[in-house]
């Protein structure tokens, strides 16, 4: 339990480092105050452009691949147990760091890049159907909560499969631990997309290409 916890802390620290907060303050606003309110890649988007978004989907991204490979790294060989449910750990701390960073009052972005992120780290098996379905529903409604939704589901579906028929190579004894932790992954994208639900309902969520608001 300790390593676990050690591991949740490592790939918090990480999480901290919010992009396209960061970027946002180069170009001497706070990406807060417009759009969706959040200091994710989407609004970073919106607010500052394409080269702006891309900056931070890439930060956002790679802060939830560094503490996994950080974690693997430094227990690989001492851990009691499947490497990889620890490596979930980090990944789950880079989005709670990223989600909820303390220094802004714990309110960050909504965490779908860093879970991109943990994917392509931990189960690169479940990246391709995630990522071709974000692409697709994206380009086809312009809705980039919705696509996230759809991603959050089936990263936690296909895990659940692939352990099913073995092919993710967790331990029959992680298992459990493994799609848990995945469906925590899941839960917290759908809750930060919670506002992004109600307006998708009453069709009066933004679509990608439309301007940031105050």
């Amino acid at each position: 339990m300790t390593l676990k916890l050690v591991a949740v802390a490592i790939g918090y620290v990480f999480g901290l480092f919010q992009t396209g907060y960061i970027y946002g303050k180069t170009q001497g606003i706070d990406i807060r105050q417009h759009g969706s309110g959040n200091s994710g890649a989407t609004n970073t988007l919106r607010t500052l452009g394409k080269k702006a978004g891309a900056i931070a989907f890439f930060g956002d991204l790679m802060k939830a691949i560094l503490p996994v490979l950080l974690v693997k790294f430094l227990f690989a060989n001492t851990f009691d147990g499947d490497i990889k449910v620890l490596e979930l750990y980090a990944g789950l701390g880079a989005v709670l760091g990223h989600n909820f960073p303390f220094y802004m009052k714990f309110k960050g972005g909504k965490g779908i890049a860093s879970t991109g992120g943990v994917a392509i780290a931990v189960c690169p098996l479940t990246v391709p159907l995630c990522l071709g379905t974000f692409i697709f529903c994206v380009k086809k409604t312009r809705y980039v909560s919705l696509g996230s939704i759809l991603m959050a589901i089936l990263f936690f579906a296909q895990v659940v499969l692939f352990n099913a028929i073995g092919i993710l190579g967790i331990t029959p004894e992680a298992v459990m631990e493994f799609n848990i932790l995945t469906f925590i992954f899941s839960a917290l994208a759908i809750y930060r997309h919670r506002s992004n639900i109600v307006r998708l309902l009453n069709g009066t969520e933004n679509k990608l290409g439309d301007k940031a608001k105050k």
